[in-house]
Order: structure tokens, then C-alpha cells, then sequence
């Protein structure tokens, strides 16, 4: 159940929380990316309490391909074979398959494609990634659609459009199924429907006013963030936005940056993720409140200071600049870990703060102040 507890006064900015059967997600809320089920950089489930995450989002494809859900499902779904106690999002496998562009068949039934591991051919349709969610139990699974790239065609984004909405029927009625199943790791799991229809805003709207009508548990606009400029998807999500179930979560796919997240908000987005702060942190680009750090400079090599003195991540309370850009330099594994743990505490402490600003009447001040700030470059 999502309640929506508070519309900002001079935005589309939204302050709600997410009940479910795995915990209270508040919203605005960062995912933290845990593809094949662990953050890349080292980080564990352990780790992801102590940088305060509410999230953690695992992805279909990969984990169907090793190691495997059938082997999920048998040692009790994501969460007791990661050791994660909150909620799991799984994404639906969608993207990953759209993007194996030469190794993939695109039918009405579903894509016909070949393993990016070795090479063996494997179908998936809407079916197919509702049961693969299913065994791994997550909290929320998306539903299985088609990710176009952008530019598209717009006569091929229409039939597009067109047959991801057929899909998302089919998902919903497999996961209905699945949920009343004997033996089901989460009979209460959460479908959220994808909007698509790459920059198109008459296609875009046309495709929201369709899926809303089936009724999910939230709303995704997926499609976004592959290539478009940054103000063309501010521009989708301002069309898409009015005509998004108001008492329903909505979740921008794979963004994104600080200020993208701050401007996602701005214009009424509830859910987030992204693989950019643990994949910047692996090579030394770090997020500050300050604004954005390269840590290889040449400038923090005698640096005694923590990344940020603002922050509270476990790199920051104990270690130096100078010792975690070092072991960065070194190649050391500890490196990569503590620049990842503060990527991803600094993520799900600006949320908080988001929340925090809109609880306190604040937000559009606290937009202002760190909208053009986060995206510059550390002067310190």
C-alpha cells in the first residue's frame, strides 16, 4: 500500500511511504544496485545497512543465467541467499535482453536470444520473467517489456508500445497465478508496470493512460536515460507525470546523477536507481556535498582529510583521502570498497535529506541551493 503523505506547494515533488510485506520504504527513495545480487566494489549486505539503504535491486536476466533462480528459489529466495532483510526489487530482465541487440529475436510471445556468458540460447517472455521473479521472491518485480533505444522509429515505438502493453496483462495474470501457488517465496509480491515510448510525448502518454488501467502496484517509466539528452528526459517525465496514477509510486529507471535525482524529484518521482555510484566510486570519482572529486588528482595524494568532513560513511569516519586514493592506485580491492560504500551513503543520505527538506517545508530551497552544486566540481 503506498500513501502519499505530502505534495510540495511549488513543485511536483512528492513525500510518501511504500508499505510492504518486507518493511516501510519512504520515499523519495535511492535503490542501491546489487545486479547478480552484491554490490560490485565488495560492498555486502551488511555493508548496505550501514550506509542506510531501504532498497536493494537485483536483476532478472543475470540471475537467471548464474546462478540460476532455480537455485534461488531452493535456498529461500534474494533475500535469505543474500542475507538482505529489506525490501528487493528485481528488474524484469528487460533491458539486459533488449540490449544483446545482435543476439536477439523479438516475437509476439516473447525474445528469443543468446547468453552474453556462452552463447546458449535462451527464451524470455512475460511469462517467463514473472516465474524468474517469482523464485527469487523479491518484494517488487517489474514487468517485462521492451526497451527501445533512442531514436527510435515511431511507427516501430508505436507497435512497440503497443505490445508491451499486451505484456503487461500477461505479467500481471502469471503473477497473480504464481502468488496463489503452493510453495511461492513471496505471495505477496508487488508488480510495477513500465511506461515506454521513447521521446515520444504523444506515444508516452497514450501508453501511461493505457497501463494504468490494468492497475498495478506502481508505475515505472523505463526507456530514459540510453543515450537521449538530459533535457529531453526532463521533458518526458513532465509530460508523462499528469497522467501517472497520483496514489500509485512512480519510479524513474536507471537514473541517475545527484542533480538528476534532485530534478527526478522535482518533477514528481518517487523511486530511483542507478549503477553510477558504484561504478564511478571503482575509479576514484567520488560525490560530495561539494560537488563531484576525482580522488586520483594528483592534489590528494598527501591529503589527511576524510573525502567529505560533512560525511558519516565508514570510509569517511576512519580513513584519509590520501590512503583510500592510494589503495585506488594500488589496485587494492579495500580501495574500491570504501569509495563505493561512500557513493552509496552519500545517494541514500541526499534522499534523506530530500525527505527530511520536504517533511520541513523546505524542499524547493534545499532544490535551489544543491541542484547546480552537486553536478560541479569539488574546488577543495
Amino acid at each position: 500500500m503506498f500513501i502519499l503523505e505530502k505534495k510540495d506547494e511549488h513543485s511536483k515533488a512528492r513525500r510518501g511511504r511504500l508499505v510492504t510485506v518486507h518493511g516501510t520504504i519512504e520515499t523519495p527513495v535511492f535503490m542501491n544496485v546489487a545486479t547478480c545480487g552484491a554490490i560490485k566494489g565488495g560492498a555486502s549486505a551488511e555493508d548496505l545497512r550501514d550506509v542506510n539503504c531501504q532498497i536493494m535491486l537485483s536483476n532478472t536476466y543475470h540471475l537467471h543465467i548464474r546462478p540460476g533462480d532455480d537455485l534461488v528459489y531452493r535456498l529461500g529466495g534474494l533475500r535469505k541467499f543474500t542475507g538482505w532483510t529489506g525490501p528487493t526489487l528485481t528488474d524484469s530482465g528487460g533491458f539486459q535482453v533488449f540490449s544483446l541487440a545482435g543476439l536477439r529475436k523479438i516475437k509476439e510471445e516473447g525474445v528469443y536470444f543468446s547468453s552474453h556468458i556462452d552463447g546458449k540460447r535462451i527464451f524470455m517472455g512475460p511469462e517467463e520473467s514473472m516465474r524468474i521473479q517469482s523464485h527469487l521472491g523479491s518484494t517488487i518485480a517489474m514487468a517485462f517489456d521492451e526497451c527501445i533505444e533512442n531514436p527510435a522509429e515511431y511507427n516501430y515505438t508505436k507497435r512497440s508500445c503497443e505490445r508491451t502493453a499486451r505484456w503487461l496483462l500477461r505479467c500481471k495474470e502469471e503473477l497473480k497465478r504464481l502468488s496463489e501457488t503452493e510453495g511461492t517465496v513471496n505471495p505477496d509480491q508487488l508488480l510495477f508496470g513500465i511506461n515506454q515510448g521513447s521521446t515520444y510525448e504523444d506515444l508516452r502518454i497514450h501508453h501511461m493512460e493505457v497501463i494504468r488501467e490494468m492497475d498495478t502496484d506502481g508505475y515505472a517509466i523505463g526507456g530514459l536515460a540510453v543515450g537521449e539528452e538530459t533535457e529531453e528526459m526532463y521533458r518526458i517525465i513532465e509530460a508523462v507525470e499528469p497522467y501517472m496514477p497520483e496514489n500509485k509510486p512512480r519510479y524513474l529507471m536507471g537514473v541517475g546523477t545527484p542533480q538528476n535525482i534532485l530534478e527526478g524529484v522535482h518533477r514528481g518521482i518517487d523511486f530511483f536507481d542507478c549503477v553510477m555510484p558504484s561504478r564511478n566510486a571503482r575509479h576514484g570519482n567520488l560525490f560530495t556535498w561539494n560537488g563531484k572529486m576525482n580522488l586520483l588528482n594528483e592534489k590528494y595524494k598527501e591529503d589527511e582529510r576524510p573525502i567529505d568532513e560533512n560525511c558519516g560513511c565508514p570510509a569517511c569516519r576512519h580513513h584519509s583521502r590520501a590512503y583510500i586514493r592510494h589503495l585506488i592506485k594500488a589496485k587494492e580491492a579495500l580501495g574500491m570498497r570504501l569509495a563505493v560504500l561512500h557513493n552509496l551513503y552519500f545517494y541514500n543520505e541526499l534522499t534523506q535529506k530530500i525527505r527530511d527538506a520536504l517533511d520541513g517545508d523546505y524542499f524547493e530551497s534545499f532544490y535551489q541551493k544543491y541542484r547546480n552544486l552537486l553536478a560541479d566540481r569539488n574546488p577543495d
